[in-house]
This record gives structure tokens, C-alpha cells and sequence, in this order.
């Protein structure tokens, strides 16, 4: 396993500041960032500098990307269900699940505290996906209420006469929709 980032071992606020700043400098300006990083006392080289904001700007670069590729197909293709988020539930949740086996397996080399810590973030984020899992079947149950409400409605005028359609043409429509 490699040996851990020194810029992984830097308080929050100042690793915070230097993405902060890392983003704000458009992903130049090492020799500066590490030089105001030693002056901070901490031992940082513009070479971890360098490769600690490629890591960054690849990650934020993938989040764009994703989130551009979910606002073109969210306008494609509605998803009045939400089935989209329970598969992106899913996923995380998956993954989730994966690291806490690894997390398991690699016991030995994290010290109680290390581990506490990241069992902490992993069931906060599991918490949250099991919220967000129950709102999005509670919106889907909404969606599927209204829409057989809607296809009843249709059905009573169909047959009171009131309707544009025919209520064996009604009737095919539930049938392809719900099944039955």
C-alpha cells in the first residue's frame, strides 16, 4: 500500500485553503502554493503540489462532466419517477457496502481512530442514503397514484360517454400500462 499524501495529513481548514486555491488559480501556480504551504511550517514540495491538483481537477473535471451528462438526459428524458436517483441510490449505496469490506479486510493497517472515523462518514452517508432512498419511493408512489388516478378518470369518461375515446381503446391503454 503506498505511503500516505502529505497533503492527505494536512489539517482541514489548510488543505480547504489550498483546494480553494488550486480551483481559483485555474491549477497553476505550485511553486507558489508549496512555497506558502513551508511557510506555514508544513513540508509539502511543488511536486506533491502538482500531483495532489491533477488528482483534484481529474476529480472535479469527472463531477462536471456527470453532472452536464445528468442535465442533458434529465432534459431528453424526463423521469417524473425519479427512477434515475434509485439507480444512483443504488449504486452508492453498492459502493458504500464495498468499502466498508475493504475497510474489514484492511483492519491491521489503520490505527482505531483512522477506522472510527471513516465508519462515522460511512454510516452518516448511509443514513443519507436511506433517506434520500425513502423519499425517492415515496415520490415514485406519488407518480403512480396520480397516474392510475388520471387513467380511471379516463376509463369514467370513456364510459359515461364523455371522452374522445372509446373505452376498449381505454381499457388496451391500461392493459399496456399496468398489465393484467
Amino acid at each position: 500500500m503506498p505511503a500516505k499524501s502529505k497533503i492527505a495529513t494536512l489539517p482541514v481548514a489548510v488543505r480547504d485553503w489550498l483546494n480553494k486555491a488550486l480551483a481559483e488559480g485555474n491549477f497553476s501556480g505550485y511553486e507558489l502554493l508549496a512555497s506558502a504551504l513551508q511557510e506555514q511550517g508544513y513540508g509539502i514540495s511543488r511536486a506533491s503540489v502538482h500531483r495532489y491538483g491533477q488528482r483534484l481537477e481529474r476529480r472535479l473535471a469527472a463531477i462536471r462532466a456527470s453532472t452536464e451528462a445528468a442535465r442533458a438526459i434529465a432534459e431528453a428524458a424526463p423521469d417524473d419517477a425519479d427512477q434515475r436517483s434509485a439507480a444512483v441510490i443504488s449504486l452508492v449505496q453498492t459502493e458504500l457496502f464495498d468499502i466498508l469490506l475493504k475497510c474489514e479486510e484492511s483492519e491491521a493497517s489503520q490505527t482505531p481512530e483512522e477506522r472510527a472515523a471513516l465508519l462515522s462518514s460511512a454510516a452518516r452517508s448511509i443514513s443519507e442514503l436511506a433517506r434520500a432512498s425513502i423519499a425517492q419511493k415515496k415520490h415514485a408512489e406519488t407518480i403512480r397514484k396520480r397516474d392510475q388516478e388520471k387513467m380511471q378518470a379516463l376509463e369514467d369518461e370513456a364510459r359515461g360517454g364523455k371522452s374522445d375515446l372509446d373505452l376498449e381503446t381505454v381499457l388496451k391503454v391500461r392493459k399496456r400500462i399496468y398489465g393484467g
